[in-house]
């Protein structure tokens, strides 16, 4: 290495790691890395020279070894959404499958808007040994591979074909991913020559920053637009998003509500904005909602949304409002805040609430904030009876229930796709700010143990004390359950509840409601299964180092959930629920899927005819 006082001999490689590694943030008044460590699998493409430039710097830059690669970056994303978007991790994987591998969370991060660094290896620049292992050739442009797969999925790309360029590049990667209206993955390829090849860098290039994250200032005219719509409402309501709580604004959020009588509504992101008992918290809204939230949906004349992308599940597919309600989007990115004709305050949430709250003078009428307050009354009051458990079957509700009822207020809960983000959705009550994680975003099978997994290494930096708790359905944990082994390596505990309904039970709910009969998604229905048989998931996590056991019943699960919190590892908890049974059956708004138009099969089309029959209430915008 030769050093002078103006430069430095480093190579690609190491020149990417030792500047990350002086990139800092402030949180809470300390300072830290931007860049908490990462995720590695090594292979041919990132293990001699990036593995060399990371095998310096283990203490500044942990690096957890994955089982996965798609698995890494889930682990990533949940480390992300735990530090509310304000520190990051990277993840590394080979040339070829490895990296390939990572296209799905990339797209999960992306979707979700979430900071994550992808450091991924790439063929040779120059082209001496092609083709090599794993290389994808392109028999037209040999400069297209499999890497450019990643163009539609990350908010950054680059190909880095010089030292040289990441003078450039790391500076508008990072600020990619802490821009609040940009924000998502971002991608390196890393050619393996390159990788190792050197450059005399300006020393300057690697003095420590620290960096803010930006908060945009609402445009004025904006603002006054917004409160003369907002003055004009006889039924406002406010749905809280998850940009809610990344603008760290759940304080404002809450001061103008009460400020002005203005019933709050969640999307699956924005659970948590508020504590399930404050009176304006009317419940979550849309497709895995609460009667409460979606009655006064229907019936408000003027929405403000505030950090959401208003996505299907959260509009019912745009069926869950009036076709003449007016909106009013408070949203960091213009992409978001301008949807279905609303209008747009483009601005960072905490700052966008607070001009409001200055400039706005106004009263919500006393009979529309009674009936909202009615309506989660009732609410709650179904909830408490769906989550009670004794002579009918085991659900995913009275699971939720247990855990809500014993856990401690600060602890983490997550869960993804199936059938349990509707169920975590509709039931948990909310305990403290900003602990739940329903990734619904691109609902991935299989987030739930390795974002989990990830969302404990960021717990562990700031409340070691408390615990990230996981539900986890059949169909996830076969799909990916590595990470519980990483989470024992790592002595990074978590609590697994696997609820077992023999498949994928809510899909086949979904073909069930739409008049098919039941095929391919219980494993009772599959016809190339020649005898299902249960997979035994306690012995199963046991063999990955876990402390297991399997209950019966909700009361047991009181007693086992008890010794979970109590034990200092992973600990994994089995329990049977019923396929059919037991389903949250209120709170649905409508939801939009394909259904056959012709057929022979009349149940399918009295199912199509029906579906479609709510149609007429859907809005119709960009």
């Amino acid at each position: 290495m030769t050093t002078t006082s103006e430069t430095i001999t480093l190579t690609t490689a190491q020149a990417i790691i030792r500047w990350l590694s002086n990139q800092f943030i402030e949180v809470d008044g300390k300072e830290m890395r931007v860049c908490g460590g990462g995720f590695g699998i090594f292979g041919h493409g990132n293990v001699t020279c990036l593995g060399e430039a990371l095998h310096g710097v283990q203490d500044e830059l942990p690096l957890y070894r994955g089982q996965n690669e798609q698995s890494m970056g889930f682990a990533a994303a949940g480390y992300s959404k735990q530090w509310l978007r304000q520190r990051f991790m990277f993840c590394t994987a080979s040339a070829g499958p490895g990296t390939s591998n990572l296209l799905t969370s990339a797209a999960l991060a992306h979707a979700n808007r979430l900071p994550m660094l992808l450091l991924c290896g790439d063929t040779f620049l120059t082209r001496l040994p092609d083709p090599v292992l794993q290389q994808m050739e392109n028999y037209n442009d040999p400069t297209f591979g499999v890497n450019d797969a990643f163009k539609p999925v990350v908010r950054y790309w680059d190909r880095i074909c010089h030292p040289a360029q990441i003078l450039q590049s790391l500076p508008n990667a990072l600020a990619t991913m802490l821009d609040p209206a940009d924000c998502g993955p971002a991608f390196l390829g890393l050619p393996q020559d390159v990788q190792g090849w050197t450059y005399d860098y300006p020393t300057v290039f690697f003095e420590k920053k620290v960096h803010r994250i930006r908060r945009q200032s609402p445009d004025e005219s904006e603002i006054a637009d917004a409160v003369a719509l907002l003055k004009s409402a006889q039924r406002p309501m406010i749905i809280a998003g998850g940009g809610v709580q990344y603008s760290r604004a759940t304080a404002e959020l809450t001061a103008f509500a009460e400020a002005h009588q203005i019933p709050v509504v969640e999307t699956i992101a924005g659970r948590a904005n508020m504590l399930d008992t404050h009176p304006l918290n009317i419940g979550p809204i849309g497709v895995t909602g609460s009667d409460s939230a979606n009655a006064i949906a229907e019936k408000a004349d003027v929405i403000l949304a505030v950090g959401t992308r208003l996505q299907d599940f959260t509009t019912g597919s745009w069926t869950a409002f009036a076709k003449d309600a007016k909106f009013v989007s408070v949203n960091a990115a213009r992409h978001d805040a301008g949807k279905h004709m609303s209008l747009p305050v483009v601005g960072d949430a905490k700052m966008s609430l607070a001009a409001l709250a200055h400039a706005l003078d106004y009263d919500t009428p006393s009979e529309w904030v009674t009936f909202a307050k009615a309506e989660r009354t009732k609410w709650v009051s179904y909830v408490a009876d769906n989550v009670a458990y004794g002579n009918r079957p085991n659900s995913y509700a009275q699971a939720i229930g247990v855990v809500n009822k014993l856990c401690d207020s600060r602890d983490r809960v997550v869960a993804a796709a199936g059938g349990l983000p509707a169920e975590v959705t509709a039931n948990w009550r909310t305990l403290d700010i900003g602990t739940v994680d329903v990734e619904f975003g691109f609902s991935c099978m299989g987030y739930e143990i390795s974002g989990a997994w990830g969302a404990r290494i960021a717990q562990a930096e700031r409340e070691p004390d408390r615990d990230t708790i996981t539900f986890c359905g059949d169909g996830s944990y076969m799909m990916m359950n590595s990470d519980i082994y990483s989470s024992v390596l790592s002595q990074k505990k978590m609590i697994v509840l696997v609820l077992d309904n023999g498949g994928f039970a809510v899909i086949n709910k979904l073909q069930n409601n739409t008049g098919n009969e039941s095929f391919n998604n219980l494993l009772a229905d599959c016809p190339t299964i020649a005898e299902p048989f249960a997979v035994d998931f306690e012995a199963h996590a046991a063999a990955m180092g876990a402390a297991t056991e399997r209950v019966a019943n909700p009361a047991e699960l009181e007693d086992a959930f008890k010794r979970a919190k109590a034990s200092d590892k992973t600990y994994v908890i089995v329990m049977d629920v019923d396929p059919y049974d037991g389903w949250t059956t209120e709170g649905h708004a409508w939801w939009e899927v394909g259904t056959p138009h012709i057929t022979d099969d009349e149940n399918v089309r009295k199912a199509h005819v029906d579906w479609e029959s709510s149609r007429s209430k859907q809005r119709r915008g960009v």
